[in-house]
């Protein structure tokens, strides 16, 4: 008899919410849950293909250990023993940098993925630590590190009550936003023109989203710190900026204006292919909007300024009064944020507190470049032994990060590695042990990263929408496990892990003197339950105790008890001013000119009269598209072809790189195919 269960989608930062159709154990269908207190029932073709993506046969049903060169099906207690005994001798040989830990996109879609691989990285004590954010967001974290002392101080466009929106290097209509948690973006971009507001797009290429603007600006790929630079310009020399009642909040006005103002229109408009025209008019419009803000995505960030754009969008809002303010950019407060510190000086964010043992890159939010994890194994020097063992969480950085065929071969190289991971991969079927955790139905969900950047303040819980299937791990028990296994301890108790995370999460709350339970004794909290079981005394539906541990109202009141429940959802709050609170900078304010930055904008002057030798590739987003995995789902990898180079218009002898400009028509029936992922090979042995 078939069922109906609720379910927060995890398979982009949209996170809406979904019903499921369960027949037995398995999904049969999904659609947009018109409940959901956030989502209202939108759906995208992701959030549609749930149940495929669930049950997808070539998902790894149990770990896989080798032997003889040969992945074989295993127990668990026979993995996590090949797990102890090839990990600990290359941490004791070799100490715990040698041991890389590389993190893939999905820990922030999974609750296990967001409360264990810190507990891993504590432990072990390895400063090589490799991450998706390098690849992708990480010039956002700098930027907001820099400006406002925490690196997760994302300041987040107030999209439902906006006038003007300027949107740069984003495709939302395609990619359900990003460092923007907001389900339904394209529908709010459509209500923002429905209610008079305004829709400027910053963007290369004629996209979905740059289609439905009031006005597009095709600037040459790369060049978005120009054009944002410019625009501050004008915004000082037009006496446009406004900061009203950010003044006193700020550090560095002066400064700021004196560094750009050599940034002029003229300078920067052959570099950008722009007529000069262009940044006063987009500095006008900022300036004279009732409400504005500035959001910038991917295209901003993975180009060779991408720090010094990120920073940029943040200077524009600033400028324009618009931080902080309802219908500008706002700090969203979740409700796993730890209880809001008193306003005040910080420790301020370090950048490059160590650097890579080969190419010498700065660490970053204690994190080094994916790209410069296969020279970390491959290049022996004498700064330090190479990584000689991964632990790979929910990654594939083979198919993912820069020069995968040099990681192909450095990864063969390892001592040792483990891979958590549902597929044998590119990346995983070099591992020495697989680890597979559950389908998303088996397993809890609560989004810890994308609520901290909802343009809503909600909290939602889903408990897993069919049982935990026989022979399978909870992703949570498996994390535990693997913990233990790296640290010297396999063989305790996975409850071990949960019981030390709380007691020390408990024993610092007690010690701040603004926390709500300050001066309380922390024994009057019961120990938790084992995390192989991920149940509780709330119930065995109920959160995982570090979950429960750490969620408090949207409106800021301690309340441990609040996600006990099987499910739970609370209306969404608009978010609200919140400076100074979230400032940890060392001086208390915004400081709008950070050493950091003022040392790279001689860089962003040189590059106005440089252009590049060859063609400029830019990214494509896609709707049916996120991770990796997704393309071992046919309904996903179908339709419109996704592989084709489109070609600018203009770009001489276009026709020599075989193939056509946008403009061009295609001949009926003519389509092409990437290749979809490799796909499990059946059988014992791999």
């Amino acid at each position: 008899m078939s069922r109906t269960a609720l379910r927060i989608c995890p398979l982009c930062e949209a996170t809406c919410g979904l019903t499921l159709t369960v027949d037995g154990s398995r999904v049969t269908a999904a659609r947009g849950d018109r409940d959901d207190v956030f989502s209202r029932g939108f759906i995208c073709p992701k959030g549609a293909s749930f149940g495929a993506v669930d049950g997808d046969p070539d998902r790894l049903r149990g770990p896989l250990v080798r032997r003889d060169g040969e992945l074989r099906e295993a127990t668990w207690e026979e993995a996590f023993d090949a797990v102890a005994a090839g990990l600990r001798p290359v941490v004791e040989r070799h100490g715990p940098h040698a041991v890389g830990v590389v993190l893939g996109n999905p820990n922030v879609h999974t609750v296990a993925g967001a409360l264990y691989p810190p507990v891993l990285l504590g432990a072990l004590g390895t400063r090589s630590l490799f991450t998706a954010s390098t690849v992708d967001q990480m010039p956002k974290h700098v930027s907001s590190g820099l400006l406002y002392g925490d690196a997760n101080a994302i300041p987040v466009p107030d999209l439902d009550r906006t006038d003007h929106l300027l949107l740069i290097g984003a495709n939302p209509l395609e990619s359900n936003g990003s460092l923007c948690t907001a389900p339904d973006f394209p529908g709010r971009l459509k209500a923002l023109k429905a209610r008079g507001g305004t829709l400027t797009v910053v963007d290369p290429r004629r996209t979905r989203t740059a289609k439905l603007a009031d006005r597009h600006i095709a600037i040459r790929p790369g060049t978005d710190a120009l054009l944002l630079a410019a625009t501050a310009h004008v915004l000082f020399e037009e006496d446009l900026a406004d900061v009203g009642a950010l003044a006193p909040h700020l550090d560095g006005l002066a400064e700021l204006r004196e560094s750009l103002r050599d940034f002029t229109p003229e300078a920067v408009a052959a570099a950008c292919d722009v007529d000069a025209e262009v940044p006063r008019l987009l500095a006008r419009d900022l300036a004279a909007a009732p409400t504005a803000a500035v959001y910038g995505r991917i295209g901003s960030c993975t180009v060779p300024h991408g720090t010094l754009a990120s920073w940029l969008v943040d200077v524009l809002t600033i400028l324009t009064g618009n931080l902080d303010r309802p219908g500008g950019a706002l700090f969203p407060q979740a409700a796993t944020d730890r209880t809001p510190r008193p306003a005040g000086p910080g420790r301020g964010f370090a950048l490059g507190r160590w650097r890579s043992r080969v190419g010498g890159h700065p660490e970053a939010k204690g994190e080094l470049p994916l790209s410069a994890l296969a020279e970390e194994i491959d290049t022996a020097t004498e700064e330090g032994e190479p990584v000689r063992a991964v632990i790979a969480v929910a990654a594939n950085p083979v198919l993912s990060a820069p020069d995968g065929d040099r990681l192909d071969k450095a990864l063969e190289s390892l001592d040792f590695m483990v891979s958590v991971d549902p597929y044998l991969n590119e990346t995983s079927r070099h591992a020495h042990v697989v680890l597979p955790p559950p389908p998303p139905a088996q397993s809890p969900h609560h989004d810890f990263a994308f609520n901290t950047l909802a343009v809503r303040n909600q909290v939602r819980y889903t408990r897993p929408a069919v049982p935990l299937e026989p022979g399978r791990m909870a992703e949570t028990e498996i994390l535990a496990r693997l913990i233990l296994a790296a640290t010297g301890m396999h063989g305790a108790d996975p409850a071990t892990v949960d019981a030390m995370v709380i007691d020390q999460t408990l024993r610092k709350a007690v010690r701040e003197p603004h926390s709500p339970v300050h001066g309380r004794d922390p024994a009057r909290w019961p120990p938790c339950s084992p995390a192989r079981t991920a149940r509780t005394a709330a119930g065995p539906d109920a959160p995982p105790r570090p979950l429960r541990r750490r969620v408090r109202r949207p409106a800021g009141r301690a309340d441990p008890g609040e996600a006990a429940r099987p499910s739970a959802r609370h209306r969404p709050r608009a978010a609200a001013p919140r400076l100074p609170q979230p400032l940890k900078t060392r001086s208390g304010k915004v400081e709008l000119l950070p050493e950091p930055i003022a040392r790279d904008l001689p860089r962003l002057r040189a590059a106005r009269d440089r252009r590049p030798a060859g063609l400029v590739l830019v990214g494509r987003r896609h709707l049916r598209s996120n991770n990796s995995w997704m393309h071992n789902i046919p309904a996903l990898t179908g339709g419109s072809n996704r592989c084709t180079l489109h070609i600018h218009p203009r770009t001489p002898n276009a026709s020599a790189y075989g193939t056509r400009p946008p403009s061009a028509s295609r001949a009926p029936g003519e389509r092409s195919r990437c290749p979809p992922r490799s796909r499990t090979p059946s059988g014992r042995a791999w």
